[in-house]
């Protein structure tokens, strides 16, 4: 038997309201309160209400379509941070009524600066881009005039809403627990010229040592990745290994952690390793890696929410968001007395 459709009569009835309040509240009109709206558009949901997304894009001139756009190398297999990320901006979104259009970008398409076609023929009302891209290709995006919101990187040159995790404070953070816990040579691992993600967590690393008045050793700076972003199998290691490494992310902890081992090495009883995101390498790895849960549901969230109101209002403007992230113990740290 075929599933009726809810309807909007259905869900007036379900709530003791008109059908005429129903669709002010989901057409966004005035005439409804902020709080009965949203009871509207929860209760809607629940339901499995579906809008007529055509005769809507007839009558606001949308499309009820966001592109997410995201470099191939930051989804190269499928337990990769951004299809996390990803998969929540599509959840968040299709409360909103909008439609999430993944646009994988290959190194090819960056390097000569070409658009996604959706983007190019407006085929879509907003763009969320997802990770870094180069400073040529993100001009050019923006150039094509539609909303945009960027998510876990920002640009110096371009006055774009961002949302951020706060990648700075995370790792300082995670130093000051390697110090607290009697480590004084204490190594960074992550290739600092990739992303801006990088780059703010060596800072908040080399914080903590000035803080603390240590010395930071340049032979323990160590790359995980090539200038395309791809990952190395294996790490330059230094002669004199410290007492401990930060890492940029979990995937390179873990990286570092079997390599480590394969030498000879015990984690965390020679060495301690700490890594960033508590993604699903920080469980799967032995020791369990101590980390910064980075909230990408909120960041997401976040993302959603601006490029809706951008949308919206081409006017509205918020700036930086920054999300904090927490500390989580495990077992890859060893305390020094």
């Amino acid at each position: 038997m075929i599933k009726k459709s809810v309807t909007m009569s259905d869900i007036a009835a379900e709530l003791g309201v008109s059908t005429v309040t129903v669709s002010k509240a989901l057409g966004d009109k005035d005439g409804v309160g902020d709080e009965l709206r949203e009871r509207i558009k929860q209760k809607a949901n629940e339901m499995g209400y579906r809008f007529n997304s055509s005769s809507k894009s007839v009558k606001d001139n949308l499309t009820y379509s966001i592109s997410v756009v995201v470099a191939k190398h930051f989804i190269h297999d499928a337990s990769a941070f951004y299809w996390v990320v990803y998969r929540y901006i599509v959840e968040l979104l299709q409360k909103q009524s909008y439609y999430g259009i993944l646009e994988v970008i290959s190194d090819t398409d960056e390097q000569n600066c070409e658009m996604p076609n959706s983007i190019i023929d407006k085929k879509v009302d907003g763009v969320i881009v997802l990770g870094q891209f180069s400073e040529s290709y993100v001009n050019t995006l923006l150039q094509a005039n539609v909303p945009t919101v960027f998510l876990d990187f920002y640009s110096g040159k371009n006055d774009v809403e961002t949302v951020l995790a706060d990648n700075f404070f995370g790792a300082y953070t995670l130093t000051n627990y390697l110090i607290n816990n009697g480590h004084r040579k204490i190594g960074f691992v992550g290739t600092i010229a990739s992303t801006s993600s990088i780059q703010d967590r060596y800072l908040g690393y080399y914080k903590s040592h000035i803080e603390n008045k240590i010395h930071v050793n340049p032979n323990w700076i160590i790359d995980d990745r090539n200038a395309d972003g791809i990952s190395y199998p294996e790490f330059s290691l230094p002669t004199e290994m410290p007492t401990a490494f930060v890492c940029n992310c979990d995937e390179t902890a873990y990286s570092l952690i079997n390599q480590l081992k394969a030498k000879g090495y015990s984690v965390p009883g020679d060495i301690s390793i700490v890594g960033y995101d508590n993604h699903i390498y920080s469980t799967i790895s032995n020791p369990r890696i101590t980390t910064i849960d980075v909230n990408s549901y909120r960041m997401s969230h976040e993302a959603v929410e601006i490029i809706i109101r951008k949308i919206r209002d081409n006017n509205y403007r918020c700036g930086r968001v920054l999300v904090t992230g927490k500390l989580v113990e495990r077992d890859s740290v060893r305390k020094i007395q």
